[in-house]
């Protein structure tokens, strides 16, 4: 006969067993739940070209599996500037500009508002887009044969008809708007964005008949258009990052969509983590002509994330675990920026059930994230604005603290970011216990850092902006920071706070 104690071990047991299948339940319905999109006829043999980027687009990546992923649909709204309003699916919203089956139509259109962010991400089928009416630059070309491009050549302006989407064949006469101005301003309002790109699409977005809907070339699964702004910094391609993620996860998508730059921006480094997060990505100017989207989503602008506007308004939130909400929810708490680290791991292959050893056999990696002078866009002189003067002195006097330090083995790498590719920059990221850096984009690598990380920021009194602290506040990372008088630090008042921080990490 069982004893007590074993036969509550047991009880236990079974009922671990049974959370983790219903867990497991709820995340793949999640996953393999699709948003209901309108029906479609069959194309006919003359819409035959299903090439996307040289590859047939049919082959989309499968979503990894995410420790801290939780499901993104909702019975019910999340309350308004809750958490999950602010970095999950607040898009709750549904506004239908063109229905399926008005007219006949084969094509439609809808947003999804998020009244927290004041914004919205929209989706629609059967759209056409007429690279030849979109002015700007062609883009993806190597930096060194663009030098001195101005900005304003890479940024879409839209002529009328440039994105046109089928209202069928009982649509007559001349084209109408998809979207009318009362609409924009209520939708897509410009939030003090002095050329919000989105915006000016869905103004010149057109709704025709399909007598005149003529596609010489299709894209068969779902692409993300978007339009990037400050591309080449590491900060706000992020925010760009989580957009496009996001959007993603709100319409549904089963799997990872193709990526279309609406932009004309050079190539730039961060292009390796658009590849690795999405299934394909191409410039817009790159299509040999129109060409039509069996499913294209428009992804808001960076600006209008979570991780920007918490620059200007406070967004009351803290990190937490995925299992701690699952048990316990709390509309102060989230875990998606938890999730968007993992989702960028996983994106380079890395491991992520790895969880941080309490005293490691192979010493402490303490990450110094360094500032160096190189070529960012065609704009740029190559020289980049120091924030900590003596950031050299700083690093050689850690790294001397580190060789003698007896008590634990400390290493101190140089994270010479500028000539690291963006996975080594993520595995630099995960593998350490410890990430020190001036303020700087480089540290927005924080997204990825595996929980109990620690984040030392040397701040000089001409930056003292909150990028850092927030983003260590809302994965739920211990945070700390040196202020300055200036930009010269004192390396001695460095070493007794990492000194600290390894104490308290038993070393």
């Amino acid at each position: 006969m069982l004893s007590k104690r074993n036969v509550l071990l047991l009880k236990i047991v079974l009922f671990l067993f049974a959370l983790n299948f219903v867990t497991l339940f709820l995340y793949f319905t999640s996953h393999s739940k699709q948003s209901p999109l309108p029906s479609s006829q069959t194309l006919p043999n003359s819409l035959s070209n299903h090439l996307f980027n040289g590859h047939n687009d049919r082959f989309l990546k499968p979503w990894p599996i995410l420790p801290s992923y939780l499901p993104w649909s909702h019975g019910s709204p999340p309350p308004s500037r809750s958490c999950e309003a602010y970095f999950g699916n607040g898009f709750s919203d549904r506004q239908d500009l063109l229905a399926p089956g008005n007219h006949g139509a084969d094509g439609w259109f809808r947003c999804f508002h998020s009244d927290t962010l004041r914004s919205s991400i929209c989706e629609g089928g059967r759209i056409r887009m007429d690279p030849g009416r979109v002015r700007m630059s062609r883009g993806g070309e190597r930096l060194e044969d663009v030098i001195g491009r101005k900005e304003e050549e890479e940024l879409p302006k839209f002529e009328g008809g440039a994105f046109e989407v089928d209202g069928g064949p009982g649509l007559r006469g001349v084209p109408r708007r998809l979207a009318g101005d009362e609409f924009l301003d209520r939708y897509v309002p410009g939030n003090g964005i002095a050329m919000h790109t989105m915006r000016g699409l869905l103004q010149s977005a057109q709704v025709v008949g399909s007598t005149h809907f003529d596609c010489p070339q299709w894209v068969e699964e779902p692409t993300l258009l978007v339009t990037r702004f400050e591309y080449a910094n590491l900060f706000h391609t992020i925010t760009d990052w989580y957009s496009a993620y996001v959007s993603s996860r709100v319409t549904g998508l089963p799997n990872r969509p193709n990526v279309v730059f609406v932009d004309g921006h050079c190539m730039a480094p961060m292009e390796e983590t658009w590849k690795a997060l999405f299934s394909s990505i191409r410039y817009a100017k790159n299509f040999s002509g129109p060409v039509c989207f069996r499913h294209a989503i428009l992804s808001p602008l960076g600006y209008e994330t979570a991780l920007f506007k918490g620059l200007s308004e406070e967004i009351n939130c803290n990190g937490a675990s995925a299992q701690d909400l699952w048990q316990n929810p709390d509309d102060q708490k989230t875990a998606r920026l938890s999730e968007f680290g993992e989702m960028i791991r996983a994106s380079f292959g890395f491991p992520l059930n790895r969880h941080r050893v309490e005293k490691p056999v192979s010493g402490y990696n303490v990450l110094f994230v360094r500032r160096e002078d190189y070529l960012a866009h065609p704009r740029h002189g190559g020289k980049v604005e120091s924030r900590l003067s003596n950031e050299q002195e700083v690093f050689d006097s850690l790294n001397n603290w580190a060789s003698n330090h007896h008590v634990c083995k400390v290493n101190l790498v140089n994270g010479l970011f500028a000539h690291m590719s963006m996975k080594e920059q993520v595995r630099a990221i995960q593998d350490a216990s410890v990430i020190i850096g001036a303020h700087g984009a480089g540290l927005t690598h924080i997204v990825s850092a595996l929980p109990k990380t620690v984040i030392l920021e040397i701040i000089s009194s001409y930056y003292r902006r909150p990028h850092f602290a927030l983003i260590a506040r809302w994965k739920g990372l211990e945070y700390h920071a040196i202020n300055l008088d200036g930009s010269h630090a004192n390396p001695k008042i460095v070493i007794d706070n990492l000194s600290s921080i390894m104490k308290s990490l038993g070393c």
